[in-house]
C-alpha cells in the first residue's frame, strides 16, 4: 500500500489517499475514477509529499515516544546480545542448518541463528521445524 497526496487542478484542494501500488494510481487516474472530494473533478495529480523517516536527529513533540524508541532499541540489542553469547551464526545457511539440525537428533547440541527468505521459513515450518523472526539492529561501526 503506498499513501498520496492528491491535488485537484480545478478547486486546487488537496486530500491523502491510499493506493495499492504506484502503477495502480496510474491504472485508475487513466480510467478517470479517481475524483477530487471537493468538486468531483477527475483532473487530479499526485501532489509533492514528505516522506516520515526516523533518525536519531528528529525533534519529537512528544519525549515518551523517544524514550519507548529508545527502550524498544535496549531490549532488541539485550535480545541480540544473548542470541550472539548463546547461538551459533550460520548466516545464510540457517535453512539448511536448521534441516540438518531437525533431521539428526545427534546435532541438538546448540542453537542456531541466520538469515532466511520468506520461502525458506515457509517451507521449514511446512516441515514442523520451529523458527522464530526476530527484529534485528545491526551495529554501526563507522
Amino acid at each position: 500500500m503506498i499513501k498520496y497526496k492528491i491535488i485537484c487542478k480545478q478547486c486546487e484542494k488537496d486530500f491523502d489517499s491510499w493506493f495499492a501500488s504506484s502503477n495502480e494510481f496510474e491504472k485508475l487516474k487513466r480510467k478517470k475514477l479517481i475524483t477530487c472530494i471537493n468538486c468531483d473533478s477527475t483532473d487530479v495529480e499526485k501532489n509533492l509529499m514528505a516522506p516520515k523517516i526516523m533518525n536519531n536527529n528528529i525533534n519529537f513533540k512528544n519525549q515518551k515516544e523517544v524514550d519507548k524508541i529508545k527502550d524498544f532499541k535496549k531490549v532488541v540489542k539485550n535480545y541480540q546480545n544473548f542470541i550472539k553469547k548463546n547461538f551459533d551464526y550460520v548466516g545464510n545457511n540457517f535453512a539448511y542448518e536448521a534441516r540438518s539440525i531437525h533431521y539428526d537428533n545427534k546435532k541438538k547440541e546448540k542453537g542456531i541463528y541466520g538469515t532466511a527468505t520468506k520461502k525458506d521459513l515457509k517451507e521449514l515450518k511446512e516441515e514442523g521445524i520451529e523458527t522464530q523472526v526476530l527484529p534485528w539492529i545491526e551495529d554501526k561501526n563507522n
